[in-house]
């Protein structure tokens, strides 16, 4: 039974996932992620939409704006980079094709 998790959760410890759509790609490697956060109010118990943007690492410069991603917890990569893309869940049906 203590066999059932793979090594590198083992290794690495449980990471925290997000996902939310691409706000960003401008910058090398790098995309900013917002997320959507939704709980009721403390006090009047309303229901409230929050939202957080995650910088994240894209090695391989694959999400687009407006794509939905799913990013994962890692280390510090730089000041605001703790994040790094894991999959492309749904690609931006609205993007212009860019013509060079």
């Amino acid at each position: 039974m203590a066999e059932t998790t793979s090594n590198t959760e083992i290794d690495r410890g449980i990471r925290k996932e997000r996902i939310g759509e691409v706000l960003s790609n401008k910058m090398t490697k790098t995309i900013i992620v917002r997320v959507e956060r939704r709980f009721p109010h403390p006090r009047y118990k309303k229901v409230v939409t929050g939202y957080s943007k995650f910088y994240a690492h894209d090695e391989k410069s694959e999400a687009k704006v407006g794509d939905r991603v799913r990013i994962r917890e890692t280390r510090p990569l730089s000041k605001l980079k703790n994040w790094r893309l894991v999959e492309v869940i749904e690609k931006n049906a609205d993007a212009a094709p860019v013509t060079a």
